[in-house]
């Protein structure tokens, strides 16, 4: 599928998506890895080499870049911010309830209610009528984004299946390589804007938390995407700086990685080296790209083999649990 598409100086290029054989049958996901033992399918998995290949490839796409760096921002980037400016506005229509327990507010679960209510909507405004079959299938990774409703709680877990969502959306042909740049700096930001507010709002319960030998209560995946914008970047230089009250003051705006930094500050009380042991000891790290290539390592360790989060992850046509074919 090509569609043309207009870039900031009014020229047009020819937006080049991969195209899915006519007869693709799109499939409602559901979960596969039902035991410990299922983890090695996961492992050899078609859906484990697209995610992590994805993680991969955006990660470079945004090596040294800060967040306001001139990129191309195409009509289906717009539309897939807008939809998540839809999910936003609507924490407004759903204030936090009085109730005694301090933790997990039930009018959290009217917002995912209402999420998934119109979740079906949103999709059909933000992408092409031809590629309306695959919403069934792509809806479920959007609405599992934000947090477990029974619980109220939030975590690596969910984390991963927004980014399985953008995953599928680029196998369908909606976002294209020219995106790269947008989709981690305006789609994945504005997502993980909404999950702090809704964190907030709502008092959401960390979900499967480490303590304090986690990298952190909620995300990690901006902080292997945030290490990689500070590649070489002489005013984060060595990397202690982010430690910094003034340079997270500073730069929190322009470097995800910052801005998680920010954020925990904003949250935790007490030394940071106390409750953030492991960004603290990381902080230690001689250069940005170590530091990156450490992350990924920690998240296919940390989140990518451990059961209790991939128990979870649901499986369709795009992103398959049957085994990754060997070229040969």
């Amino acid at each position: 599928m090509n569609t043309e598409s207009i870039i900031g100086d009014g020229t047009k290029v020819e937006r080049k998506a991969p195209t899915l054989p006519i007869n693709h049958r799109f499939l409602e996901p559901e979960k596969a890895v039902k035991s410990i033992t299922d983890m090695a399918i996961w492992e050899k998995s078609e859906a484990y080499m697209e995610y992590t290949g994805f993680i991969a490839t955006l990660n470079e796409a945004i090596k040294g870049k800060p967040l306001s760096v001139d990129c191309k921002i195409s009509d289906n980037v717009k539309k897939m911010v807008e939809l998540l400016d839809k999910l936003d506005k609507m924490i407004d229509e759903f204030p936090p309830i009085e109730q005694p327990q301090r933790f997990g507010n039930t009018a959290f679960r009217d917002w995912l209610l209402k999420v998934k209510s119109k979740s079906t909507q949103f999709l059909q405004d933000a992408i092409d009528l031809q590629l309306h079959l695959a919403i069934p299938e792509i809806k479920v990774y959007l609405e599992e984004s934000f947090g477990n409703a029974t619980r109220i709680d939030y975590g690596t877990g969910h984390e991963m299946s927004f980014i399985m969502f953008l995953c599928c959306i680029y196998k369908i042909g909606v976002l294209v390589i020219e995106d790269n740049v947008a989709t981690v700096f305006l789609i994945f930001n504005k997502y993980l804007q909404i999950v702090r507010r809704l964190q907030q709002t709502y008092r959401m319960e960390p979900a499967g938390s480490h303590g304090v030998w986690s990298l952190d209560d909620y995300q990690f995946v901006p902080f292997i995407w945030g290490s990689s914008q500070l590649i070489d970047q002489p005013r984060i230089y060595p990397p202690v700086k982010f430690l910094e009250d003034d340079i997270i003051d500073k730069y929190a705006d322009e470097y995800m990685f910052l801005s998680c930094i920010k954020y925990i500050k904003e949250v935790k009380k007490g030394p940071f080296a106390e409750h953030s042991n492991q960004l603290w000891s990381i902080s230690a790290v001689g250069s940005w790209s170590k530091i990156n290539q450490g992350l990924i390592k920690m998240y296919k360790k940390e989140v990518l083999a451990k059961f209790p989060v991939i128990q979870h992850v649901l499986f369709g046509s795009l992103l398959p649990i049957r085994r990754f074919p060997i070229q040969h």
